[in-house]
């Protein structure tokens, strides 16, 4: 007990010392803000006990004085920019004590045994991990009230904010783990508060943040022109003092990193360990949840009111499928952390909604165009209508194309689409299936190729172009571009596919901004940059190649289901899947991929015709 003081002593200490690091470099920009004021001073006295006289002497005080005024002015601005500047805040789903009084008094009974201050309020953040954060700026509230005294009844002076910081949690945490394992893992973001609290590193941080404030606040391209050269020489400035106290307010979070670890020990060290497998196991299975299942909803306008109920389902499908985490099953029986919450389903859907838009920058509010759906409607919400959207898009391009339907006589709509078009379209070039105007636009002559070769003879070229060329063109064939199809005519559709989502995502209402609350005090919204949602975007743009291929497999499960009675399902840990016979069918993607990359349709048209599924039949769209 004895080593886990000193060490977190000696973490605390070198905290200290870097923050007063910190200080000093505030104290050194404020002397030398101060000096030609200093030098002014000296300079007026001189001249008013008659030492320092003369016109030269008058010339230099007159300057002098004009620059100390500039200088202080320009100091002053600064200072109250970097005072007023409003710091980021991480977007969370704030809770309130009487929500869940479990949780806070978990965290106090905590506090209490490290013996550091309780945090203020605890916040939740969809995502995994936990983290202290300062929000004693007036920005991040609403303004302080007065304090009236109860004796004399005057109004006292103004409330003060609680220096305490904020506890932010991770919400997937809360619904994985159990109770005594979110302890453990809570210990050492707790016991930060006992090196937070010291004024010299309180003092560090508030600094350190109004600096980056005001960078943020100067680099808004917002403001007025006529400001824009005042807030480029306020940025400049923020920006050295950034620079000059970035190593010492790195360090100094070290220190209070080091100090808080080295306190936590003394609190369920042994759960601690076993713990952070599950801090890994959530994560991975928070990652795979949002890539896989919440990302083909919220590209459908609608947004899952449960992820983190589904997580928990997520993991349990791990469990079951990995031999590895066998284990983690019996965990379930044992109480979650989610029972500290009064209404988890009312937190867990907030947390959800924040997910969206920071991952994916949906709309604030519930919409038309964007609603929650529950896990069970997923399927036919979100699968099924994603399928035949996309379906519906290949269509419309080929239709663009000019590529000939594939009548069916036998069916209710002869001219209906159908996937045998795609099929065709997608093997071996075929100029019968274009439409006469686009077969004669796209095939020349024998006789114009020949004279167009005899015309244009190409010139001569130096032996060592013509060797890089060839050099260029044989790396080319060993090493060609993964994300575009080979085949000219794939590779043509594929194009015209991202171009088409490109105008369909460029046509869509802009999401509404966001307002003030209705006590009048700015919401949640107004405290970090909404035009930059989303803040963490998970995955980058699809390429060509991955379009054709989601369009065309979405092609062949709408056929499965018109034809063979399949039905589209949810698959916990890889998202929309096709189910034939209740079982899922997990060999479609390399048929696909075969056709798309290779222009080779056999392995899918064996594939369907194993199932029974009529590529010949009109499917139905969107």
């Amino acid at each position: 007990m004895t080593g886990i003081a000193m060490g977190s002593e000696v973490g605390a200490q070198a905290a200290r010392a870097r923050a007063l690091a910190v200080l000093r470099i505030r104290g050194r920009a404020l002397a030398v803000a101060l000096l030609p004021a200093a030098a002014a001073v000296i300079l007026v006295a001189g001249g008013t006990s008659g030492h320092l006289v003369g016109p030269g002497w008058d010339a230099a005080r007159a300057v002098v004085s004009a620059v100390a005024l500039v200088v202080l002015l320009a100091a002053g601005i600064i200072a109250l920019v970097v005072a007023r500047a409003r710091p980021a805040v991480s977007p969370t789903v704030p809770i309130a004590e009487d929500a869940a009084p479990d949780l806070y008094r978990l965290v106090r009974d905590l506090a209490e045994r490290l013996d550091v201050p309780a945090p203020s309020a605890i916040a939740l953040t969809p995502d995994c991990d936990s983290w202290l954060e300062d929000r004693t700026h007036p920005a991040h509230g609403p303004p302080a009230r007065e304090e009236r005294d109860e004796l004399a009844g005057a109004p006292g002076g103004r409330h003060r904010r609680t220096a305490a910081p904020v506890l932010v949690i991770g919400s997937p945490f809360l619904w994985w783990m159990r109770v005594g394992e979110l302890r453990a893992v809570l210990a050492p973001v707790v016991a930060g508060t006992g090196p937070s609290a010291h004024p010299d590193i309180a003092a560090a941080r508030r600094f350190v943040r109004g600096l980056d404030a005001a960078v943020a606040t100067a680099a808004d391209r917002g403001r007025c022109p006529a400001f824009r050269p005042a807030c480029a020489g306020i940025g400049w400035v923020a920006r050295l003092l950034l620079r000059s106290c970035r190593q010492h307010a790195a360090e100094m979070e070290r220190g209070v990193a080091a100090a808080a670890a080295e306190r936590a020990q003394a609190v369920d060290y042994g759960v601690r360990i076993v713990a952070q497998e599950q801090v890994g196991l959530a994560y991975a299975g928070w990652d795979r949840l949002l890539t896989r299942v919440a990302l083909p909803a919220w590209r459908m306008g609608r947004w899952p009111a449960r992820l983190d109920a589904g997580v928990v389902a997520a993991l349990t499908e791990l469990s079951r499928r990995d031999r590895l985490a066998e284990g983690f099953a019996s965990r379930l029986g044992e109480r979650p952390a989610c029972d500290l919450l009064e209404e988890p389903g009312t937190v867990d859907e907030a947390a959800s909604l924040l997910a969206a838009r920071l991952f994916h920058g949906g709309p604030a509010e519930c919409g038309p165009d964007w609603a929650p759906v529950d896990w069970s409607e997923y399927p036919e919400e979100v699968v099924d209508r994603k399928w035949r959207t996309d379906a519906a898009r290949l269509h419309r391009v080929l239709d663009a194309l000019g590529v000939r339907r594939a009548p069916d006589p036998t069916a209710h709509d002869p001219n209906g689409p159908t996937l045998t078009r795609v099929l065709d379209h997608l093997t071996a070039p075929d100029r019968d299936d274009l439409e006469p105007s686009d077969a004669g636009a796209t095939a020349a002559s024998p006789a114009a190729t020949s004279d167009a070769d005899t015309d244009a003879k190409p010139p001569s070229r130096d032996p060592a172009t013509l060797d890089a060329e060839a050099d260029a063109d044989t790396d080319a064939d060993l090493h060609p571009d993964e994300d575009t199809p080979r085949a000219p005519r794939t590779a043509a559709l594929a194009a015209r596919l991202s171009a088409e989502l490109a105008r369909e995502d460029a046509a869509a209402p802009p999401a509404p901004a966001p307002g003030a609350s209705p006590s009048g005090q700015a919401g949640p919204d107004a405290l970090w940059d909404v035009d930059a949602l989303p803040l963490f975007p998970l995955q980058p743009p699809r390429t060509e190649r991955e379009l054709l291929t989601d369009h065309v497999t979405a092609m062949v499960c709408c056929a499965a289901m018109d034809t063979a009675g399949a039905q589209p399902g949810l698959d916990w840990l890889d998202g929309p899947t096709l189910l034939v016979g209740g079982e899922r069918a997990t060999d479609l993607a390399p048929r696909v991929l075969s056709l798309v990359e290779d222009g080779d349709p056999d392995p899918l048209r064996a594939w369907l015709s194993d199932l029974g599924i009529r590529p010949e039949k009109p499917v139905r769209l969107v």
